[in-house]
């Protein structure tokens, strides 16, 4: 039996492991987690806003699908990053193929990946770390609206889709990942890779965290599902370089903004060319 039937069941391993990440991280009850959460979003207008844009930012993937099959641009890169890299996610596939690996890294792609979002954006908010909260909402931000152009006017398949000894793995584990899954993400969504992207983001930003478990376990994580990409037959080198570079840009982005030194920055530029036209 494969531990993912649908959807349904990958939602309750989500719940069930942010629930477990967060009892890991504070040792606290997860409900008295979820009740700060639910009174900031009734208290805090900056908050909420912040919240409902990082919501809205989410949708874009699916809004970008749907721009994608409206539009007339049937350009296709695939074949070009292949005779680039060759066998290199072949090689990383095989090498390492074990069905208990298998196992284990369908579960941080579907399940361990979220959760670290949610867990985040839940424990920033219990530990009244307004800035990482509000950097998480910038970095998710930067990282939809740089690659949603590269998914529209870059598209790339996936590995397993072109290389003929590449296998999409994660159905050994979720047999209907194609109907489930697949309408969050499309096939030529690769380039960057925004598993890759998010999670080093969610990397960097844990890294400023008090929280000793915290800044340590994410990162770890983070390089794991860089590697489930690969082994899985999902993204391409170039897919992962550029979601390296991307998730450190992005969260570097948002720490400042939400620091405020990117907008002292601004103000201290305008201040020193105004001084200059003066004299």
């Amino acid at each position: 039996m494969s531990p993912f039937q649908s959807m349904t069941h990958a939602t309750v391993y989500i719940v069930i492991t942010v629930i477990i990440f967060l009892i890991a991280a504070t040792r606290k009850n997860p409900f008295v987690i979820a009740g700060s959460f639910v009174q900031e979003i009734f208290t805090s207008r900056k908050y909420l806003l912040h919240f409902a844009a990082l919501i809205t930012i989410l949708f874009f993937n699916k809004l970008e699908m749907w721009v994608e099959k409206r539009i007339d641009y049937k350009a296709d890169f695939t074949k070009s990053i292949y005779g680039i890299e060759g066998n290199f996610v072949s090689a990383i596939q095989h090498f390492f193929h074990n069905d208990i690996l298998t196992v284990v890294s369908s579960y941080f792609y579907v399940v361990v990946f979220p959760s670290v979002m949610i867990a985040s954006i839940a424990l920033y908010t219990f530990k009244k770390n307004y800035k990482l909260f509000y950097a998480i909402c910038y970095a998710l931000m930067f990282n939809y609206m740089i690659a949603i152009p590269f998914y529209l006017f870059f598209p790339v398949n996936e590995v397993w889709s072109f290389h003929p000894s590449v296998k999409l793995l994660i159905l050994d584990v979720f047999p209907t990942f194609e109907q489930d899954y697949r309408p969050l993400s499309g096939l030529d969504n690769c380039f960057p890779s925004l598993h890759t992207s998010i999670s080093v983001s969610m990397a960097v930003i844990a890294v400023k965290s008090r929280n000793t478990f915290w800044k340590i376990f994410v990162p770890i994580s983070s390089a794991f599902i860089i590697f489930t990409i690969f082994y899985l037959g999902i993204h391409w080198l170039s897919d992962m370089c550029a979601g390296v570079v991307l998730g450190v840009v992005a969260a570097r982005l948002g720490l400042r903004i939400s620091e405020g030194r990117l907008i002292l920055g601004e103000q201290a530029l305008l201040k020193r060319s105004l001084k200059n036209n003066e004299l």
